[in-house]
């Protein structure tokens, strides 16, 4: 069996992005595991779970290829979320010599001469379910399901998918997300019970984004977060003032001050933005190319988000619309060029597949966590080796714990107790929450006429990565936020992690030389939960870098006395520690 169809040029992992560092011309191993897992069961159905920028589309093209060149089918039929996704999905089947067309409406009856196959919209099947049944019955068809998850979002839309593809040959569902907010079961999808009762997909194949990141195949991904104080008006004429995230509020408190924070006529956003666009500038000194990307709430905030970026940046962004019919090749002229920003409303975020897309703001308000993880989904894809990715977003609490459980893998539950489960699926107040949230012209319109936002401040709060915090907060402009915004844009997870806790430790010591303690005379009393948690940081770095080397730990730790003197770590003080932990940062990032 020949690599490619017909002999054709050979996909990239990737597609539509560049391979990922070390994978040219190769299957990823996790594409190569799944292929021969499907291959060894050659089931009719497959679910293959596989985290945003994985090569999804690659590993669902060979086996396309596979499967037609064996004669086990003769068409080929991919559904997509959107019509640009159609568009993206033919032109990578074109490279592999599979002719997929992305016209077919539903009035013309039959696809185009010389194509195998069309591709089409989750919609555009459930409105005509027959046609495509009929498509199906008439060839051994596969049918590519892509982002699954869509299939259960409206009763008519489940029905209408297995009506269509009920008499397929095979079926190969995809999907990044495979879990949604309701319990709307996903056509073609297995449910096992578990010990609890509660039915849960059970994927052919999973890989996930923390196996993804440490195979190098994702982006490490820090969440930049962002407090502030704002003040707002109710609807009953009271003003209310409160700091973005403060613990203490109720919910409807944390949603206003959110939304006042949003607000284009305030302070905060202008400023995060200003931010955003200064980490852009620090990736862009190693990636040239790289883009941002802002998600909006809706048109009217998309619009005065795009006018705030030309004011900062001299360059007019990029506005991608919803019901904007350039849409498609607005995207693919902003993928193709190396302008700075691009705007979205938030419907489109799981379109918008821009493989230079390193950093983003998080300006919605739109907080579950089937959107988050698609949004960030926009940032995480690899091309090479060391590329970061930076995600700006309000210091809330719901987003706070979706940013810190990155790499947490769930399941679509089918049934859910009237509390919350121990993964943290679901409760009745949030799917109250999540259901306002899929209806955003009601949602929109009903939060803005409760109150008015009167006024806001932006302050940097924190950075999240690999589930640790990090900064101690500071001013907007700050040295104390510069530490963060100027981190290298050229760094893998290891060295991320290193560099993070260097910045917060050297935070740290300034902020003690500034206190009016720093000053006063004082006997040198050791602080001993400060010393250890420095021997912790040293003994988890000293571990990376053996992990890194394959040096000994023990090796590792007597070439930092040798380099930086002192005594072993048990009898170390602070400054020996701190020197120590700034010498192996330099191993990381390559100064001896």
């Amino acid at each position: 069996m020949t690599e490619t169809l017909f002999g054709g040029p050979t996909l990239p992992p990737a597609y539509p992005e560049r391979a990922a560092w070390g994978t040219a011309q190769k299957l990823r191993a996790w594409q190569q595991e799944a292929l021969d897992r499907y291959f060894t069961a050659q089931p009719k159905d497959f679910l293959a779970v596989a985290t945003p920028g994985a090569g999804k589309t690659t590993f669902a093209l060979r086996v396309a290829s596979m499967l037609i060149e064996s004669g086990a089918v003769n068409r080929v039929t991919i559904v997509a979320p959107t019509d640009h996704l159609k568009r993206q999905w033919a032109d990578a089947a074109a490279k592999v010599g599979i002719a997929i067309d992305p016209n077919f409406k539903n009035a013309d009856g039959q696809h185009g001469r010389g194509f195998i196959g069309v591709a089409v919209t989750y919609a555009q099947v459930a409105s005509k379910p027959m046609l495509h049944r009929a498509k199906t019955e008439a060839a051994r068809t596969l049918v590519i399901l892509d982002e699954i998850h869509h299939g259960g979002e409206a009763l008519s839309w489940g029905d209408g998918l297995r009506e269509a593809f009920d008499p397929a040959a095979r079926r190969l569902s995809l999907t990044g997300t495979p879990f949604r907010s309701d319990t709307s079961p996903i056509p073609f999808v297995e449910y096992a019970e578990d010990r609890d009762g509660i039915r849960r997909s059970k994927a052919d194949y999973t890989y996930g984004y923390g196996n993804a990141l440490r195979d190098h195949v994702v982006r490490p991904v820090m969440f930049m977060a962002y407090s502030g104080q704002m003040r707002w008006r109710t609807s009953a004429g009271e003003e209310m003032a409160a700091s973005l995230g403060e613990a203490a509020v109720t919910k409807d408190v944390t949603s206003q001050a959110w939304r006042t924070a949003l607000n284009p006529a305030g302070e905060w956003i202008p400023a995060v933005l200003a931010g955003a666009d200064k980490r852009l500038s620090e990736v862009r000194r190693t990636v040239p190319d790289a883009g941002g990307l802002v998600i909006a709430t809706d048109h009217e905030d998309a619009r005065a988000y795009a006018g705030q970026l030309k004011k900062i940046t001299g360059e007019s962004p990029t506005v991608i619309l919803s019901d904007d019919a350039k849409a498609s090749s607005k995207i693919e002229e902003f993928t193709a060029s190396d302008k700075r920003w691009m705007v979205a409303v938030r419907m489109v975020s799981e379109g918008v597949d821009v493989p230079r897309l390193s950093v983003g703001v998080y300006a919605t308000s739109t907080s579950t966590p089937l959107f988050f993880a698609q949004a960030v989904g926009r940032f995480v894809r690899a091309r090479k080796r060391g590329e970061t990715a930076s995600v700006f977003l309000p210091s809330v609490p719901q987003l706070m714990a979706l940013a810190n459980s990155m790499e947490a893998e769930r399941d679509h539950a089918l049934d859910r107790p009237e509390k919350e489960d121990g993964d943290g699926l679901f409760n009745p107040e949030d799917s109250l929450i999540d259901e306002a949230n899929r209806e955003e012209k009601a949602s929109d319109s009903l939060t803005k006429g409760k109150f008015e936002a009167l006024d806001s401040q932006a302050s940097f709060d924190r950075v999240l990565f690999d589930g640790g915090e990090f900064g101690t907060g500071g001013e907007v402009g700050s040295e104390d936020e510069m530490d963060f915004l100027g981190i290298p844009g050229l760094l893998d997870a290891e060295q991320v992690g290193t560099l993070l806790r260097q910045r917060q430790h050297e935070q740290q010591s300034r902020k003690k030389l500034r206190s009016p303690e720093a000053t006063a005379p004082a006997a040198a009393v050791p602080d001993h939960r400060m010393l250890m948690d420095l021997r912790n940081e040293l003994a988890k770095n000293v571990a990376a870098w053996s992990a890194r080397t394959g040096t000994p730990h023990g090796v590792v730790h007597t070439k930092l006395r040798t380099v930086c003197g002192g005594p072993p770590v048990a009898q170390a003080n602070e400054e020996q520690l701190q020197s120590r932990l700034r010498k192996l940062q330099d191993w990381f990032i390559g100064r001896k």
